[in-house]
């Protein structure tokens, strides 16, 4: 197979070159952004160690011919279609998500620019470049005006790397400054990046400490499973001298709930949901532990331009300085504002105002960095011309810098343009610099700025602005957001070079301006060091670092693709203010999931707690010669005592709202409350189990439903006051849901049909009362062992995320 490449890198390639390419498979196909596959997402909640316990233990239970005691089953199906229903529902939100955030690289073909989606590149494309555009595919550079491309995000270095006519550029990597062209020379799954981003950009519910916590307990669960399951068979097959079909369905009823079958579930439902729900304000979470994490931020760094003020702006006044003529200031204005190929929002509202262009050529260009703060322009016999930040390139002593201060101190935009004495692109630019005119901009303040400050002043989240700007003028935005410390904003060139005095200096001010690249990554490693978690927004190429090296980076949709390529939140509709949202959503998430926890693991404490009992019961009667007993549930049982203390309220508690900021110690929170619950209702139904058997009886039937019945009910009552103790506080949705429950069981108990269905006998008074004093005695001993953990930790009243408000 041959490819004719084209000689010269001026037009491109051909649409007939175009779609030969696409013919022969040379295009960069990569796998697409954001999700795997129905298929995969299928086989991962089918195929699952919890499904698999299940599904043996339903085979058993089918085996003894008792289809109704195989109810647990439909947990199986429960756990699979909602698991897969949720996923695939926050996949779609996804794809559309990353479809409508993905950057777009300009490809020319037949001499005409266009833009086109990553995958619709070819091999051989020349893909025009400029600041901020991310490399998609890697190639070798045609063309080249002072192209500089960072590739920290590859290789770790952070400095910029000049990239000439002839240098290789990987994709990965971003323009910091320059503009230029490369040939496509890798595409697809041959390029350095492809395999990262594939890896990067799959739909999976990666570390978090909300998961670490879940897999922990799960993983001192399943030892405790072991010896507790194989006391229980030994029990029900041996000791109680049961025939086989009730020994095996015994058997069963005390193994399921020691599953914990719906955490996991629960914790993927809550992720998924946040997803969705995001989804729709128009963010894109790029990867879902960012849900859990911005919930623990306890500082967020924002900068100005385009997070606290809007990214368009308008050109106000043009103040000449000293002798410059009026006229040819504007002309040089102009002419730079045209020949800009990526013109900044500065440089955007200057060309959109003087668009009468004069006829001059360029002969030299300095594009603008970050670093540096200035870009020009040589025009021959017209002069050299630098557009830039006054306080850099003015005497701070002058008059013209103390009037350039002082008109931004009123939050306006000011740039100054200057002549220089040599070619801007000299080694030694910019020299000596001639003042000739000061350019006001006006930048607006986001309408909801102020709101959103106040949610997270109000959520004891710190503020801490930084930006490239004037540090006068970023003071004159705080100021008029009434944020603390706007009134004496620190510049950044004043700013220590030491780690710890850094963070001296962020513990104590709040707004910075005049802030280079590398010192808001430093900054952010600043406060990490005390133990911050640290969120950063941004929308330009020189917040990447800082957004890479950050807790949790946010981007916003409109900036540059290298911000939303390493950020793990993009905010598409580029407001400031959808981030509370984000918040709440990620507080919601953890709250809720370590509310539900507590009801899943007191059930699987509880089980365990039993089983061993009846188990050391059952070993006993054998050395002491008593007669032993099997253990008090059929499976149906079990499944009845997990509906309505369980099941459904969890489900519901797992969406409700919750506003409280995220807390370590997930894992020793949950254990402290399930722990001695589970212990108290094991330990409850057992006596009441006991005085139940001592008993007589007319038959081993009517012995076994009454026993049975009898511990149930004790089972429940403290069941659902443990359900109580996790709903608080109260508001009117919860009193009703606990009320509810207590209705459900009530007419589980008292309807005929329901009683004879699930083998439901409470007609002896005198158990039914023994049940209920059993029942209250553990209720006041998991009551007073709630408040002693509580006391403990000196947290009475908040052992539990709170949820303000009533709303569902």
């Amino acid at each position: 197979m041959s490819i004719t490449v084209p000689q010269t890198a001026v037009t491109g390639l051909t649409a007939a070159e175009v779609e030969q390419r696409r013919r022969d498979g040379l295009t960069n196909d990569v796998p697409d952004r954001a999700s795997r596959s129905v298929r995969d997402i299928v086989r991962a909640n089918v195929f699952t160690r919890i499904n698999a316990i299940l599904g043996v233990l339903f085979i058993l239970v089918l085996a003894t011919g008792s289809i109704i005691d195989g109810m647990f089953g439909l947990l199986i199906i429960a756990n699979s279609a909602v698991g897969i229903i949720q996923e695939v529902r926050a996949k779609r939100t996804l794809d559309q998500l990353a479809i409508v955030s993905q950057a777009k690289p300009t490809v020319r073909r037949d001499g005409q620019s266009l833009e086109v989606a990553p995958k619709e590149v070819v091999l051989d494309d020349l893909i025009e470049l400029g600041p901020g555009d991310q490399i998609v595919v890697d190639g070798t550079v045609e063309e080249s005006a002072l192209l500089e491309v960072d590739e920290s995000l590859l290789t770790g270095e952070a400095d910029p790397v000049d990239k000439p006519i002839g240098a290789s550029v990987m994709s990965g990597s971003y323009v910091v400054s320059g503009s230029g062209a490369y040939r496509a020379t890798k595409v697809g799954r041959d390029a350095y990046a492809a395999k990262l981003s594939e890896e990067a950009s799959k739909f999976t519910l990666v570390k978090s400490e909300l998961r670490s916590g879940i897999d922990t307990i799960l993983k001192v669960i399943t030892y405790l499973l072991i010896p507790a399951g194989l006391l229980s068979i030994y029990n029900q097959l041996f000791s109680s001298k049961e025939s086989w079909r009730p020994a095996v369905t015994g058997m069963v009823a005390a193994l399921v709930p020691m599953v914990p079958e719906g955490l996991v579930l629960m914790t993927s439902v809550a992720f998924a949901v946040g997803v969705v729900r995001l989804g729709r304000r128009k963010c894109l979470v790029q990867e879902l532990p960012a849900i859990e994490g911005l919930a623990r931020v306890d500082v967020v760094c924002a900068d100005k331009t385009g997070t606290l003020t809007e990214n368009g702006m308008r050109l106000s006044d043009i103040k000449t300085l000293g002798t410059s003529d009026d006229a040819e200031v504007r002309q040089a204005l102009a002419a730079m504002a045209a020949d800009d190929p990526r013109p900044n929002a500065s440089v955007q509202a200057i060309g959109e105002e003087l668009t009468d262009r004069p006829n001059w050529q360029h002969t030299a260009v300095a594009p603008f960095s970050s670093a540096k703060k200035w870009s020009g322009f040589s025009y021959g016999e017209h002069g050299d011309w630098l557009l830039g930040a006054p306080d850099v390139l003015l005497d701070p002593s002058s008059e013209d810098a103390r009037v350039a201060e002082e008109l931004g101190s009123s939050g306006l935009r000011i740039l100054l343009l200057a002549r220089s004495d040599r070619p801007v692109d000299a080694a030694d630019a910019p020299g000596a610099v001639d003042p000739a005119a000061l350019v006001v901009l006006e930048q607006k303040v986001r309408p909801d700025a102020r709101e959103t400050l106040d949610y997270f002043a109000g959520q004891q989240v710190s503020i801490k602005v930084i930006s490239g700007d004037n540090a006068v003028s970023v003071g004159a935005v705080a100021s008029s957001l009434d944020l603390r410390g706007g009134d004496h904003a620190v510049d950044a060139r004043e700013l220590p070079e030491d780690r710890a005095a850094l963070a001296d200096m962020l513990e104590r001010e709040t707004t910075f301006g005049r802030v280079r690249p590398d010192q808001k990554r430093a900054m952010v490693g600043a406060l990490q060091s005390r133990g911050h978690t640290v969120a950063m927004t941004g929308d330009g190429v020189n917040d990447v670092l800082a957004l890479k090296d950050s807790d949790i980076g946010v981007a916003m949709g409109s900036g540059s693709p290298a911000t939303r390529a390493v950020a793990q939140i993009v905010l598409l509709d580029n407001k400031f203010a959808t981030l509370p949202y984000v918040v709440g959503e990620g507080r919601r998430v953890i709250g809720n999931i370590e509310r539900v926890s507590n009801l899943f693991l007191t059930k699987t404490v509880y089980s365990v707690v039993l089983a061993f009992l009846i188990g050391v019961a059952g070993v006993g009667s054998q050395i002491f010669d008593y007669e032993a007993i099997g253990y008090p549930f059929l499976p149906r049982h079990v499944t009845i005592a997990a509906w309505f203390t369980i099941g459904i309220p969890a489900f519901i508690l797992s969406l409700a709202p919750n506003n409280e900021r995220a807390r370590s110690g997930f894992v020793s929170r949950v254990m402290r409350l399930a722990i001695p619950s589970g212990v108290v209702i094991g330990v409850a139904t057992f006596v009441a189990y006991l005085i139940a058997n001592a008993g007589s009886y007319d038959s081993v039937e009517q012995q076994k439903e009454q026993a049975g019945t009898t511990a149930l009910i004790t089972l429940i009552m403290i069941a659902v006051w443990v359900l109580a103790i996790v709903a608080r506080p109260y508001v009117w949705w919860k009193v009703a849901l606990i009320g509810a429950s207590i209705l459900a069981y009530v007419l589980l108990f008292t309807i005929p049909f329901t009683r004879h269905f699930f083998k439901l006998d409470p007609s002896n008074i005198g158990l039914t009362a023994a049940a209920f004093i059993c029942g209250a005695v553990g209720i006041v001993l998991v009551e007073a062992a709630w408040w002693i953990a509580a006391a403990v930790q000196g947290e009475k009243h908040t052992l539990l995320p709170s949820s303000p408000g009533g709303g569902a």
